[in-house]
């Protein structure tokens, strides 16, 4: 009886576990090859899902059957430092909850912890070490990219490849990653893109957009960055509540704009940056515009530097606070291209030096900047060795005194706002009733703070450059 009832037991375990797809291999204590899970994929039917048990599986897997390859038991998956670790060559796979390492690291051959050839695939939850790219997408539309972290190889930064690289592959989304250490987030020839909630630091650029457009780029955080954001060529984009923080390489753009047209920059907070607004020639269509609207752009070396050439932009509702140079335009150019109030609001600028008699929040005057010292650090960008400094204020003094001295000023705000617009605030999440002044107090120490901690880790930091973005 005891014989037949355990033989009984055995029919029913084997009966359910081919009801449940194909059998598991044991779990591992040693590593074994990736043939092994190789096996689990040929056994499985379409839209299997296989849980591995916990253990390493080395060298390089190919995914030709849509499945969902989980590894929440502790799996990683390791490429020995040859090639791409996984392969996805079949639409509608999902990998989640595994450990990829250690790709290799030949450049011309591009290997990557996980290379998707194929549209609808889902990279979920994975943990990318050791790798030359981190999540390469190439001619697959449509997947879904989220929640993954991804560290780059030990190499100097231009040895790096990029964290995740989306190529040619329209509608994909790419959310709650988070991108050390890597090159850049490449999005290049891709439309319709949603890239949402991202953490990028110690990269090149955070964000690089080329060719992409329709996309919408939605509170990303991009800290310690050479470049946060940067777009070109790409038309009908959105970013909306990103934080760009303390980008601070050779060019040092929060956001870099270059021959886009039609951009909506709406309620992100640019601080501590080189540069937090960088405009190249957009928008480079007639009848196109570009929008920048309740932004905080505050502490930065300059808050808005524009070749002479950009038109047609509306800035309204956005606080330029505390930045060394407010505005300006590359050589001795002006921005009067570009409408500085839209319906009568205009923007809150710190330097302001107008009053407001009617209490009606707009300025009574003007805001029409004219620094003398100013065009001339537009024109020599060495001369920021005396920002503060008693030379400034004896230069800004003999224009007062002098007229003929002043220059033309560099733009012209019909409407300037005399408090700091809540909108703006929020952009940075200072929530409403917050006292304004304390935050903007201590805001300044952190700002003062992350630029002594910048300066103290790369002394060779020098004068900021306005050419080509690094």
């Amino acid at each position: 009886m005891l014989a037949t009832a355990c033989h009984l037991i055995a029919s029913v375990v084997a009966v359910a576990a081919t009801a449940q797809g194909p059998p598991a291999p044991q779990q591992a204590s040693a590593p074994q090859p990736v043939s092994v899970v190789e096996r689990m994929i040929d056994r499985a039917a379409p839209g299997d899902e296989l849980r591995l048990p916990a253990g390493v599986y080395q060298g390089n897997l190919v995914i030709r059957k849509p499945i969902v390859l989980d590894g929440s038991a502790g799996v990683v998956f390791d490429g020995l430092g040859k090639g791409t670790v996984i392969t996805i060559a079949a639409e509608g796979v999902t990998v989640r909850r595994a450990t990829v390492r250690a790709s290799g690291q030949d450049v011309a051959s591009e290997p990557a912890a996980i290379f998707v050839g194929a549209g609808r695939a889902v990279i979920e939850s994975n943990t990318i070490q050791d790798a030359l790219f981190g999540i390469d997408l190439r001619d697959a539309p449509q997947c879904r990219v989220r929640g993954n972290t991804v560290r780059s190889k030990p190499l100097d930064p231009e040895r790096r490849g990029d964290g995740i690289r989306v190529w040619s592959s329209h509608g994909t989304v790419v959310e709650d990653n988070v991108v050390n250490d890597a090159r850049d987030m490449v999005f290049w020839y891709s439309e319709d893109l949603r890239v949402t909630r991202n953490t990028v630091t110690g990269s090149r650029y955070g964000l690089h957009f080329m060719y992409s457009h329709g996309s919408v780029l939605d509170g990303n955080t991009l800290d310690g960055n050479s470049v946060g954001v940067y777009l070109m060529y790409s038309n009908r984009i959105t970013l909306r509540g990103n934080h760009l923080r303390n980008n601070r390489g050779a060019s040092g753009y929060g956001i870099g704009i270059k021959d886009c047209d039609d951009v909506t920059i709406l309620k992100n907070a640019l601080l501590a940056n080189r540069v937090g607004v960088f405009i190249d020639n957009s928008p480079t269509s007639i009848g196109s515009t570009g929008l920048f609207e309740s932004n905080l752009i505050a502490f930065n070396q300059v808050g808005l530097l524009a070749t002479p050439s950009t038109r047609s932009n509306v800035f309204t509702g956005n606080a330029f606070i505390e930045n060394e140079e407010p505005a300006a335009a590359h050589g001795r150019g002006r921005l009067m291209g570009n409408d500085f109030a839209r319906n009568g609001v205009g923007n809150y600028w710190s330097d302001y030096a107008g009053f407001d008699l009617d209490q009606d929040g707009i300025g009574d005057v003007v805001h029409e900047p004219q620094s003398l010292f100013g065009a001339m650090l537009a024109s020599e960008p060495n001369l920021r060795l005396f920002v503060h400094s008693p030379a400034q204020q004896a230069v800004e003094f003999t224009a007062r005194a002098l007229p003929e001295l002043r220059p033309e000023s560099t733009l012209i705000d019909p409407a300037p706002l005399v408090a700091v617009p809540q909108t703006a605030l929020a952009s940075a999440g200072v929530p409403a009733g917050t006292n304004r002044m304390a935050w903007l107090a201590g805001a300044m120490l952190a700002g003062a703070a992350a630029l002594i901690a910048v300066m103290a880790t790369h002394p060779s930091l020098g004068p900021i450059s306005r050419g080509a973005p690094a």
